[in-house]
């Protein structure tokens, strides 16, 4: 148990420069909080105390802003940084040396019964507020970009982005017109289409206003001639 916990306090070390030393990490760092916690209440969970696991887990959540069901399995060194509105279903299965940030998603997507939620592979790495919804696996070493929506399986060594999720990089070559680990912003995507959109429809009414200016200047030079 002893060496586990000194596990998961080095993995706050290795991915967060802020750390300063053990004493804050353990006293201050709520993803590592919630993470012990889990560990308790799942155990309980195992030994079919479900009730009592449920009452830890639903302590920590409220404690450290982060629910994970019991019934998760979670590997070695998982690190949970910034982590309120992080949420891990009951079947959701995590591997080593995962990292999560603030508003991550493991869910499930329906009312079936068994496997409902998704397999998290060694290695991985998802961003804020990313979304993964189902049974399915997100291979080793894969990247999940901030707000995007997972909705089916990924392959190792991939990096995902976007909703619906696409890849847009496998065993570190891009599979898109991207500039090396540049992620695409639909946001901007949406605002230059938008901007260019504007500017032809600006373009469009000023030639029909110059249109509708000289019919009506011919037509005022006609009626003066007439006069």
């Amino acid at each position: 148990m002893f060496r586990s916990m000194r596990s998961d306090i080095q993995a706050v070390f290795d991915n967060d420069p802020a750390a300063r030393s053990v004493f804050e990490v353990v006293f201050t760092y709520s993803g590592l909080h919630a993470v012990w916690a889990h560990r308790v209440a799942h155990w309980l969970f195992r030994h079919k105390w479900l009730t009592v696991a449920r009452i830890v887990s639903q302590i920590s959540r409220f404690m450290t802003g982060i629910e994970i069901h019991p019934g998760a399995r979670i590997g070695k060194r998982l690190f949970i940084d910034h982590g309120m509105g992080v949420v891990i279903g009951e079947t959701c299965e995590i591997g080593d040396d995962v990292v999560l940030y603030q508003g991550v998603t493991l869910g499930g997507n329906g009312k079936e019964k068994g496997k409902r939620h998704p397999t998290i592979g060694n290695n991985v790495f998802i961003s804020s507020g990313a979304k993964i919804i189902g049974s399915f696996r997100i291979g080793d070493n894969s990247k999940i970009g901030a707000n995007a929506v997972v909705l089916s399986e990924v392959p190792p060594n991939s990096t995902v982005v976007g909703y619906k999720a696409r890849i847009v990089k496998r065993d570190g070559v891009s599979l898109s017109k991207l500039d090396n680990d540049k992620l695409p912003d639909p946001l901007i995507e949406t605002l230059n289409s938008m901007d260019k959109q504007i500017r032809e429809l600006k373009a469009e009414v000023e030639r029909l206003q110059g249109e509708l200016q000289r019919s009506n200047g011919g037509i005022g030079q006609y009626e003066s001639k007439s006069v």
